[in-house]
């Protein structure tokens, strides 16, 4: 079965439901971190899904796979404004989500690879 849609991604199903996590877990953060912590998780949970979406759409393997990277690099910039926002008192560490953080990348990393290898292949 050929994908059809980015929703159709495992990789963008995980970001999606670790997008709703954030929202989730960012309810309870204090009101002076609405335009801080708060805001920039979930930006960054927001641009995980925003960027497999916009690398799917685009013609090129180059162009895919910088999408890609780009969303890795939100997904890393997740974990370190957790880690922050663990320091500070706003959630205690949360061995799931890290979990959720860890598969996202390694899916973006496989995605990646593939989609490079495969216009390798077709040279």
């Amino acid at each position: 079965m050929r994908t059809m849609r980015f929703t159709d991604l495992r990789v963008w199903q995980a970001a999606d439901a670790l997008c709703n996590e954030v929202y989730s877990l960012t309810e309870v953060f204090p009101r002076s971190e609405e335009f801080g912590l708060k805001a920039q998780l979930r930006r960054a949970s927001v641009s995980i899904g925003s960027n497999i979406a916009e690398g799917f759409g685009r013609w090129t393997p180059r162009d895919q796979a910088r999408f890609y990277e780009i969303a890795k690099g939100s997904a890393e910039e997740i974990r370190n404004l957790l880690i922050v926002s663990t320091r500070r008192g706003y959630m205690k560490a949360d061995p799931k989500i890290d979990g959720q953080v860890n598969a996202i990348c390694g899916m973006l990393v496989n995605l990646r690879k593939a989609v490079l290898s495969k216009a390798r292949g077709s040279l």
